[in-house]
């Protein structure tokens, strides 16, 4: 092989490599072990958890969102906060055993899913917790990074909203009226 002809053979292998490398997502985007936080603030206590048992789904050309949350997974500090957030008081887990959120990116045309950054989005559609569903509208963004994107959104729930009040004994000082749940989700195409 001459030196041009290789060359021109390197050339053309490079293209080819640096255009399937930003192939245009458009199929359905999944997301499984994501993340979701629960944090809420008294002055007697604050209460954090954590759950990587998260699943989603984006749509890119419709903005359709789905997000499911196992509410058994949560993992507290103290095991006491974990029963009673399992607990038929709080959230019954065993009855109601995920939260779900179904709406859309109300913004989808906002977000390159072919060009790295930093999307701001406003999620709307309806969450579900132990049975009771609310419409809410949220703030996040939607990060694409080598053909990567990851959502992040933070709700911030009112737990009357959902069936969740306390007006005396220890949970009414401990725990906030409302509630922060932050999730991140990394998605792939659809297999």
């Amino acid at each position: 092989m001459n030196i041009k002809k290789g060359l021109q053979y390197g050339l053309a292998t490079a293209a080819i490599g640096l255009f399937s490398a930003f192939t245009p997502i458009t199929g359905k985007l999944i997301g499984n072990g994501g993340q979701a936080t629960l944090y809420s603030h008294t002055a007697v206590e604050d209460i954090n958890a954590t759950n990587n048992n998260v699943t989603g789904t984006i749509e890119p050309t419709s903005g359709k969102v789905v997000v499911v949350v196992p509410m058994q997974s949560f993992e507290f500090e103290k095991s006491m906060m974990q029963k009673h957030f399992n607990g038929k008081k709080f959230l019954n887990t065993k009855e109601f055993p995920k939260a779900k959120f179904v709406g859309h990116i109300a913004n989808i045309g906002h977000v390159k899913f072919d060009a790295d950054g930093t999307y701001h989005v406003t999620v709307k559609g309806n969450l579900t917790i132990k049975g009771k569903t609310n419409e809410i509208t949220e703030k996040g963004t939607v990060v694409v990074t080598e053909g990567k994107v990851t959502s992040n959104i933070k709700f911030n729930i009112v737990l009357a909203d959902y069936g969740v009040e306390f007006t005396k004994g220890k949970p009414s000082t401990k725990i906030a009226k409302t509630v922060e749940i932050t999730s991140k989700i990394i998605y792939s195409p659809k297999q």
